[in-house]
């Protein structure tokens, strides 16, 4: 065990910014487990527990700042049950040359997102029905990409909430984190049912998320974001050039050994 307290320290750091930006802390855990040689679904499955520590205490900071959409998170996370199933069987299968390509995007995405959060206009929208269908689309493939990968699904809801619904990014983070709650434990459940989590590292990144989740939540309030836009968005954008750079090198040598055979 000792040679895994590694692992406490990762999920702080990944609480802490998971819980401002509202994305979950696994754009960090999983990468950075990915390098040190997990493969991708114990790396996933670890991070989903991280994600529910880390959104459980959100959640409890975000409520007492009252800055949670409940009626709408309770929706939207209901919705994503569905895709944490279906993304949880699926991770079984993924090589990880191919889970590495894949995370590389999100985190690309992920980086724009966080990149330009302060550019995307927000005004009072009226939710139309194409809205409220595409929304539940959209929470099914989160639902997909948070049990697949390990991340929670943010990257899909704030986005959603924020340019398609009209809400302001002060709600937009804690109500994601809320819908997090939902969207991570079902992903546990399923992963664990299928053997998939190794519950002593999981533990370990639970821990560290939960009380980063709380710090995250407090310095929300104080920091220069933009500052912290710069940071974490070259973090990922590192994360995501090494995945491709190794996926590209594991393909390549396969390629190698196919033609000396």
């Amino acid at each position: 065990m000792i040679d895994q307290l590694w692992l406490i320290p990762l999920g702080f750091v990944a609480g802490i910014l998971g819980s401002m930006i509202g994305l979950g802390g696994g754009i960090i855990v999983v990468p950075v487990l990915t390098f040190f040689g997990f493969p991708p679904t114990l790396a996933a499955s670890n991070s989903l527990f991280a994600a529910f520590s880390n959104a459980v205490a959100s959640t409890f900071s975000y409520s007492r700042q009252k800055r949670i959409e409940y009626s709408l998170g309770l929706k939207l996370g209901l919705l994503s049950i569905p895709g944490t199933i279906l993304g949880a069987y699926i991770s079984s299968d993924v090589t990880p040359s191919i889970f590495k390509i894949l995370f590389g995007l999100v985190l690309v995405s992920s980086a724009a997102y966080i990149f330009l959060r302060k550019k995307i206009e927000t005004r009072e929208k009226t939710l139309t029905k194409q809205m409220i269908i595409f929304a539940i689309g959209a929470s099914f493939f989160a639902g997909i990409i948070s049990s697949f990968f390990g991340i929670g699904g943010g990257t899909v809801f704030v986005p959603l909430m924020v340019v398609g619904m009209g809400m302001t990014m002060k709600k937009a983070a804690p109500t994601s984190q809320f819908i997090l709650l939902f969207a991570s434990l079902s992903g546990v459940i399923v992963h664990s049912i299928l053997g998939h989590p190794d519950f002593m590292q999981a533990g370990l990144l639970a821990a560290g998320a939960f009380v980063g989740g709380l710090v995250g939540a407090r310095l929300s309030l104080d920091i220069q974001e933009r500052y912290l836009q710069i940071l974490v968005s070259s973090i990922i954008i590192l994360a995501a050039i090494k995945l491709f750079f190794d996926s590209a090198s594991e393909n390549l040598f396969l390629f190698v050994k196919l033609l000396h055979i």
